[in-house]
């Protein structure tokens, strides 16, 4: 036997652009049944608007396979919705109830302007990246990967830095909207190999100077976005971004 729908009250911040004066607006839901990830319910929510003449709910999603960070909404207070190691599109209605008011904002930060509803500008953390430059090693003829000497511990340790998808949750958690985890994941993944050490400490200072630009705000070792990252990336690597930092600053040589 299929399962019954769920009604839900849903409390969605409307926004038309960057500059206009944000609200929250309410809608009811009595079609939404418990398989259902979070975003096709907000489908079935901007159907219902649309049938109704409305202006549809503006909300980011693409591949909604949990790959490309871009679903990112606050839900009841927590990015990413309630379940740890999720991505909004990847949360289903199952760990809502029938009954429920559902509040859901755009993340809140300074250097994350609010587009439109639950779209907001997230250019600041493709700067950042682009602060860091590139690997310089010449390769000349390309090395075979498998050839390379790393260590499984160091070449894994890499691999959980370069899973962050730039989703933005990191700053979205912050009490002080730092994107420190998110700075020190793309800093730590090229710094544990070889081809990234020649430049790491640099790397470091130049992305850490671009994400002051930015706006966000210091880490203050909270460890609030190691909790709702959803791929649960450690806070060691802000560690690692901090020790890569301080040999920038007195000149130390790797």
């Amino acid at each position: 036997m299929g399962s019954e729908n769920m009604k839900l009250t849903l409390k969605i911040w409307r926004q038309n652009n960057t500059n206009a004066k944000g609200r929250f607006e309410t809608y009811t839901l009595d079609t939404v049944n418990e398989h259902m990830s979070f975003l096709e319910m907000l489908d079935v929510l901007n159907e219902q608007i649309i049938s109704s003449k409305g202006e549809p709910v503006a909300f980011e999603h693409d591949c909604r396979e949990g790959i490309c960070g871009t679903c990112s909404l606050m839900i009841n207070g927590y990015p990413h919705g309630p379940q740890q190691g999720t991505t909004t599109c990847q949360l289903h209605m199952r760990h809502f109830k029938s009954g429920d008011t559902i509040t859901i904002e755009p993340w809140r930060s300074a250097a994350f302007p609010v587009v439109k509803d639950l779209v907001v500008n997230r250019d600041a953390f493709d700067r950042i990246i682009q602060a860091g430059g590139y690997v310089s090693v010449n390769t000349g003829q390309a090395q075979d990967g498998n050839a390379i000497a790393v260590e499984k511990e160091i070449a894994n340790t890499a691999m959980d830095a370069a899973t962050c998808i730039g989703c933005g949750a990191c700053v979205a958690a912050c009490p002080n909207a730092s994107a420190m985890l998110f700075t020190a994941a793309k800093v730590s993944h090229l710094a544990l190999l070889p081809q990234g050490e020649v430049e790491s400490p640099q790397r470091a200072q130049r992305m850490i100077e671009q994400h002051d630009a930015e706006g966000f705000g210091r880490c203050t070792n909270i460890t609030a976005c190691e909790a709702e990252c959803p791929k649960e990336i450690s806070v060691e690597h802000i560690a690692r971004l901090n020790r890569e930092y301080l040999a920038a600053s007195i000149g130390a040589v790797r």
